[in-house]
């Protein structure tokens, strides 16, 4: 899962979009640097991750690549999935998308001072391009997949191709992720049942 999807399964609070979002900008041992419910997220982002990669719909997802680009479906995917929760925002929420990511931006604002460098660096940019709202198009997905591309030593061309491969798989890969979401919300629900009795221990 991407940034907006990791934010979707954490929105019961602004701590918790937080450390969803964190996730992906803290080292493994980086989550007892923060509160509680904002470490708790930050670990849960890990075990989604974990779960995603694992489930055989996004397995198969990855088999639809081309041999050769198959390394980098991952990352695409992700992006990828962002965009088809966009589209089909209202199946899982009754608020309007930009007020929901106007929202965070906006919170995520307020919290400056808690950002890890990594993360000081991306937020600037990830709201002034806006970062999720643009996945609503799928040319907001190939600037992503560019974006991340840019970042590799090597092999930068085989994972800005990927577009292609969502291009020709896009309405198995779509149902794909109408599919194999609700597992995933289930399974979000049920980790969080666990955290919370470990925590009234």
């Amino acid at each position: 899962m991407n940034y907006l999807a990791h934010i979707y399964l954490a929105s019961h609070s602004d701590d918790a979009m937080f450390g969803a979002l964190l996730g992906d900008f803290v080292k493994m041992d980086g989550a007892s640097k923060f509160a509680l419910p904002i470490a708790q997220e930050i670990l849960l982002h890990r075990k989604v991750d974990s779960f995603t990669d694992q489930h055989p719909i996004i397995q198969h997802a990855r088999s639809l690549f081309a041999a050769p680009r198959r390394r980098f479906a991952g990352i695409a995917l992700d992006i990828f999935y962002d965009h088809v929760l966009i589209k089909h925002w209202t199946r899982y929420s009754d608020g309007d998308v930009s007020d929901f990511i106007a929202g965070f931006y906006q919170s995520l604002s307020k919290r400056r001072d808690q950002f890890p460098p990594t993360l000081a660096y991306a937020v600037p940019r990830m709201i002034e391009q806006d970062w999720l709202g643009s996945y609503a198009d799928f040319s907001g997905v190939e600037i992503a997949i560019h974006r991340v591309s840019s970042r590799l030593s090597r092999n930068a061309e085989l994972l800005q191709q990927t577009s292609l491969d969502l291009c020709s798989s896009y309405e198995v890969l779509e149902q794909g992720f109408i599919d194999f979401f609700p597992d995933l919300l289930d399974y979000v629900v049920q980790q969080r049942k666990l955290m919370l009795a470990k925590t009234e221990l």
